[in-house]
Order: C-alpha cells, then sequence, then structure tokens
C-alpha cells in the first residue's frame, strides 16, 4: 500500500512558510512605514519654500544672538568674518586680503583694534610720512573709538549689526524652492534656494527651532556658518588704558 503522509507533511510545511514569510513581509512593510524622514524633528520640511523661508526669518529675528563666521565677497572686496552679535551689539574679527582688525560695538559705541600696519597709509611711492607713523603708533594695538561722523562708521558697524548683516544674508533673489536635505554641524536641515540656487541659498535646521545654520551667497558671495543662536556673551567697553579717542575724523588706513 503506498502511503500519502510525506505528501500531507510536505504540503503542511508549504503552508507554514508561506504563513511565515507573509507575516514577515507584513512586519517588514509595517516597519517602512515608520520610517518617516520627518520623525523627530521641527516638522517644517513638510511645508512650502515660502512657509519655511518666513519660519526661518522669525526664528532668526526672535533669536537673542548669533554667531557668524565665514567669508563675505562684494565690490569691496572678500572678507573673513567671525562676529558674535545680539541686540545690544557685537564683537568679532573681519579680516581681508590686506589687513585684518577686531570690531567692538555697544549700542552706538563703536571701536576698532588694528596692528600699527593697519594705519599706516602710504603715499604713491610706497612710503608713509612722519605723521602716519606717529599715528600707527599711537593707535596700533588700541582700540580706537570710530566717531559717529567718520566715513567708515556706517559700514564698520555694519559689520556688527545683527539685523543689517541677517538681512543681507538671507536675502535669496528668484522664486522660492524647497532644496534637498542634509547635515550641517550636526543638525539635519532643508535647504531653501533662490531660483535654482543662482540666487543664494540657505539651510533651516530641523531641529528644535527653524534657525538658519548656513548660508551659500548668490553669485559666489561666499558661504557663512550661524551657530549659537540664543547663547549671551559679554559686552564689555575695554579698558581707558586700552583706549584711544581720537575725536574727529580718523586718519587714513592701508585697509
Amino acid at each position: 500500500m503506498t502511503s500519502f503522509a510525506p505528501a500531507v507533511r510536505n504540503h503542511r510545511r508549504t503552508a507554514l512558510a508561506l504563513v511565515l514569510c507573509g507575516g514577515l513581509a507584513v512586519a517588514l512593510t509595517a516597519c517602512g512605514t515608520d520610517e518617516d524622514p520627518d520623525k523627530g524633528t521641527n516638522g517644517i520640511a513638510k511645508l512650502t519654500a515660502s512657509e519655511i523661508d518666513t519660519k526661518a526669518r522669525a526664528a532668526a529675528d526672535a533669536a537673542t544672538s548669533v554667531r557668524l563666521s565665514g567669508t563675505l565677497v562684494s565690490k569691496g572686496g572678500t572678507y573673513r568674518l567671525d562676529m558674535k552679535l545680539s541686540a545690544k551689539g557685537g564683537m568679532g574679527s573681519v579680516s581681508s586680503k590686506k589687513q585684518s582688525f577686531a570690531l567692538l560695538r555697544i549700542e552706538d559705541e563703536l571701536f576698532l583694534k588694528a596692528p600699527a600696519a593697519f594705519w599706516t597709509h602710504e603715499d604713491g611711492k610706497g612710503e608713509s610720512g612722519a605723521a602716519d607713523a606717529a599715528a600707527a603708533d599711537k593707535l596700533g594695538g588700541k582700540y580706537v573709538k570710530v566717531p559717529e561722523g567718520d566715513p567708515s562708521y556706517g559700514q564698520l558697524r555694519g559689520f556688527t549689526d545683527k539685523k543689517v548683516l541677517l538681512d543681507g544674508l538671507l536675502a535669496l533673489h528668484g522664486e522660492l524652492n524647497k532644496g534637498g536635505r542634509d547635515t550641517v554641524a550636526g543638525h539635519r536641515t532643508v535647504q531653501i534656494l533662490g531660483g535654482k540656487g543662482e540666487g543664494g541659498a540657505f539651510d533651516v535646521s530641523l531641529e528644535d527651532k527653524p534657525y538658519p545654520v548656513r548660508v551659500a551667497r548668490g553669485g559666489g558671495g561666499g558661504t557663512v556658518s550661524l551657530a549659537d543662536w540664543g547663547r549671551s556673551f559679554p559686552l564689555e567697553a575695554p579698558d581707558e588704558d586700552d583706549t584711544v579717542d581720537y575725536g574727529g575724523q580718523l586718519p587714513k588706513s592701508s585697509g
């Protein structure tokens, strides 16, 4: 007599395998639906480019302070910035191909600190006069108070003004578009573009508040990182012994 028991057992094993495989497939599918790219974020990546732009600017405006570091390129040259800014003023350094100097502003009082070479103005023959040398010796390495009436006051103050710098950096040109996601300084980000990027771009944090954390200016205008949002820092006037109040208009400088 022929036994069909093995065939029955094979069918049972096959049926069990199908059930297990089906269950595994369902489980994997369920797990896949949980892999939401916005899980654990502030959710702004789901918004339109215009809405993200508005929220990022609002967060930047409301922040009490920020640190900017990077490069700005303008008609006047290329500047390397490392500035801490708040509503009351700012402090940090600015350097160019020719010179570097430190800036400190407390409310409307603005101080410039630079080496003696900064204050040495050369004539067309590459020589500096005795008066320039004397001024350089007096001003070099000191915090020089910049008179509000000096032509350079407005330009130098702009480097220490949180609103002025952020308004300029975050200005995108062209239709706003949403770019890809990235990780910048440990922050998951989504990018906002001006046009396809030719009008500038900035990365917005997807963690906590939607602060801008990196800006690429259009037309090769430089790249700047933004960090330490809301982190306070001391703004103190320099010691009198380390300060020079030049009084009137500042002398010409090599920078």
